[in-house]
């Protein structure tokens, strides 16, 4: 299958901001995942680009999308408030551009992280379930679980992948969160890899040996929901 090409968008947020979007879409598709970016990168970040490329390779359809702070190009992330509604209004465009395919959300780090308090807030309409690229659990080198506790509060499907070196996400403490949330939560655990998902050379794999497995995983689960 070739990948599509990606279709730029503009997502209104409210009347005063709008963001930048890329709509991916093959032919036929069977979900539609709303990805967000990270704290750090935004949406046309080669692992971004690459979540993209590889889930439209499979048959799945994705909508990435700008955080307000980095349409502006600050460093500073936005509100949780602003965040949110950034993630409501994305998820909006992707319910109007495909109303008739199953629709999944989340995103790498902070992008999962406020996709999922917007998720705890209300749900979401038409989401089946959210999809975690590396959740941060807690800021590094200060283990918690305190990011978490708006988990609980929702009642979709929710997938996790994180790699074992992650600074961001202590794989005890995380495992942890996980069984609290019981069957609704799924962990996938990628051996050596750290925050974006590089694995060391002594691994024995490649980074696109560990994004091909994080991608086999997402569509394994998300075309069971």
């Amino acid at each position: 299958m070739l990948a599509p090409l990606s279709q730029a968008l503009t997502i209104r947020v409210s009347e005063a901001e709008t963001v930048s979007a890329l709509f991916s879409r093959p032919e036929p598709s069977r979900a539609c995942y709303v990805l967000a970016h990270g704290a750090g990168a935004g949406m046309n970040h080669a692992f971004m680009a690459a979540v993209s490329a590889g889930l439209a390779d499979r048959g799945i359809a994705t909508l990435r999308y700008q955080f307000p702070f980095m349409q502006r190009g600050s460093r500073r992330p936005d509100s949780p408030l602003l965040a949110r509604a950034t993630v409501r209004a994305a998820v909006a465009m992707a319910a109007s551009l495909m109303p008739d395919t199953p629709l999944f959300a989340g995103g790498k780090s902070f992008g999962g992280r406020m996709t999922s308090q917007a998720q705890a807030e209300a749900a979401l309409p038409q989401v089946r379930g959210l999809i975690f690229l590396g959740f941060p659990l807690h800021p590094a080198k200060k283990p918690s679980q305190e990011r978490a506790e708006h988990l609980a509060q929702i009642s979709c499907p929710l997938l996790f992948l994180q790699g074992t070196r992650d600074e961001l996400a202590d794989v005890a403490r995380m495992q942890t969160v996980v069984q609290r949330l019981g069957q609704r939560a799924a962990l996938q655990l990628f051996d050596d890899a750290d925050h974006s998902f590089h694995v060391r050379a002594r691994s024995g794999r490649t980074d696109q040996q560990v994004l091909d497995s994080m991608l086999d995983a997402i569509v394994a689960w998300l075309t069971t929901r």
